[in-house]
C-alpha cells in the first residue's frame, strides 16, 4: 500500500487539532497541525502511544508531570496512563498508536 499524505483529508478531532489519519491493521498514525492554545484534556486509553513534536512548542503532561517539548522530542505513553497537552505555539505533531485507534477511523 502507498499513501500520499498530501492526499489525505484532515479531520478536526477536537478543537484546534487537525489530523491526517492513517490506519493499518495494528497501528494508527496521526499527523496533526495544532493551533496555538489548543488543548487536549486529560484522558487515557488502551493504546500505547508515541508522540513526536515536529514543529513548535508543546506542553505535555504525563501522569501529572508537565514538561515543554520541541522539535525532535518524543514522549512514550504506556496504555491507561493519564495525559494531556497544550500547544504553546502553532505545532506539528505526529502520534503513533498501537493497536489501531478505532475511534479515529
Amino acid at each position: 500500500m502507498h499513501i500520499k499524505l498530501k492526499d489525505v483529508t484532515p479531520k478536526e478531532i477536537m478543537p484546534g487539532y487537525h489530523g491526517k489519519l492513517v490506519h493499518t491493521q495494528n497501528m494508527s498514525l496521526a499527523f496533526w497541525e495544532v493551533e496555538k492554545g489548543a488543548e487536549v484534556p486529560e484522558h487515557s486509553h488502551m493504546n500505547e502511544q508515541v508522540m513526536q513534536v515536529l514543529e513548535g512548542s508543546f506542553e505535555f503532561t504525563l501522569d501529572g508531570n508537565s514538561q515543554v517539548y520541541g522539535p525532535g522530542d518524543l514522549v512514550i505513553i504506556a496504555p491507561h496512563i493519564p495525559h494531556s497537552g497544550k500547544a504553546l505555539t502553532d505545532c506539528k505533531l505526529m502520534d503513533t498508536f498501537s493497536p489501531t485507534r478505532e475511534e479515529y477511523k
